[in-house]
């Protein structure tokens, strides 16, 4: 696929608090040096504060490259990833956790290197459907590695943020509940959690309750619909979202994030069950998406 740099130029509004994001899989299916350019390019072009780069492959990414690209468009970054299956921690082989354990490193390597500040996504197990429950010593596993990942992180000054997802995704951490525990468990200051309202509309009785119950512990947040298109069109009370982030006095991050197989590849596709296209044009999704977010949050 050919790149061509986006010519829209649409600024932010000055008044907002909070760093407004959009997930490089609405621009790209990966981070070549091209994808890297044009999603830098096509994320500052629609008016956003960051972009938050795919570490599924920490150790194929130009790190230096990245970095004088992002910092040439002014534009901070995060970055987040899923484990994969061979390098699930949250599990009893040794193996697994090992592997897992060096691509959480990479990542951090990744993080670190490119001037971000934030680690996040699910990085506390594979991102996957599980056959069996946990079990006590997956857990413990998992907990081990992340505190080992923050404690490292926290030397080169990056927060670590868990993003829970639905059962159909993790049998660890599936609501805002479980993850505070497992923080708690893994006992690490620059934990936080990774809200993503997408798996709170499956795994929530609401949204404000669980976002309040965070306090100053999240970290990072996803806003995405229901269908994962357009926002406003599914059946995510926005309207209750915003309201809690607004009364908690959320500062951080809010970053748009949502899937089409016209940018991502086959197989990212079947891993994240995109099994029907709702958009096809990235720039009118993440205009749209950055207005919708900004006038909620009474920009």
């Amino acid at each position: 696929m050919a790149y061509a740099a986006p010519m829209l130029s649409s600024p932010v509004a000055a008044s907002r608090r909070n760093p407004l994001g959009i997930h490089s899989f609405v621009w790209v299916g990966g981070w070549d040096r091209q994808q890297c350019e044009y999603a830098v390019a096509s994320t500052s072009a629609a008016g956003y504060d960051l972009v938050e780069v795919s570490g599924m492959q920490p150790g194929a990414i130009d790190i230096a490259h990245t970095r004088d690209t992002l910092q040439a468009a002014g534009l901070a970054s995060t970055v987040t990833l899923g484990l994969p299956v061979s390098g699930d921690i949250n599990s009893e082989d040794p193996t697994r956790i090992e592997r897992g354990r060096k691509i959480l490193m990479d990542a951090l390597d990744l993080t670190s290197g490119i001037g971000s500040d934030f680690l996040g996504g699910v990085i506390f197990g594979a991102l996957n459907k599980y056959d069996v429950p946990t079990t006590d010593a997956a857990r413990q596993n998992s907990a081990a590695v992340i505190r080992e990942l923050a404690q490292e992180a926290s030397k080169r000054g990056v927060r670590i943020g868990l993003e829970f997802v639905n059962r159909y995704e993790s049998n660890l951490l599936n609501t805002v509940q479980q993850t505070l525990d497992y923080i708690d468990v893994v006992g690490e200051p620059n934990v936080y959690v990774h809200a993503d309202v997408y798996h709170m509309n499956i795994e929530e009785r609401n949204f404000r309750d669980p976002l309040l119950a965070c306090g100053d512990r999240l970290g990072y947040i996803h806003i995405g619909e229901s269908n994962r298109g357009y926002l406003g069109t599914g059946t995510i009370d926005f309207d209750e979202v915003f309201d809690a982030l607004i009364e908690m006095g959320y500062a951080g991050a809010v970053t748009f994030e949502s899937f089409s197989s016209r940018i991502v590849d086959d197989q990212l596709a079947v891993a994240l069950c995109v099994w029907r296209d709702l958009w096809e044009d990235s720039m009118d999704l993440a205009v749209h998406a950055r207005a919708f977010i900004e006038q909620r949050l009474g920009a």
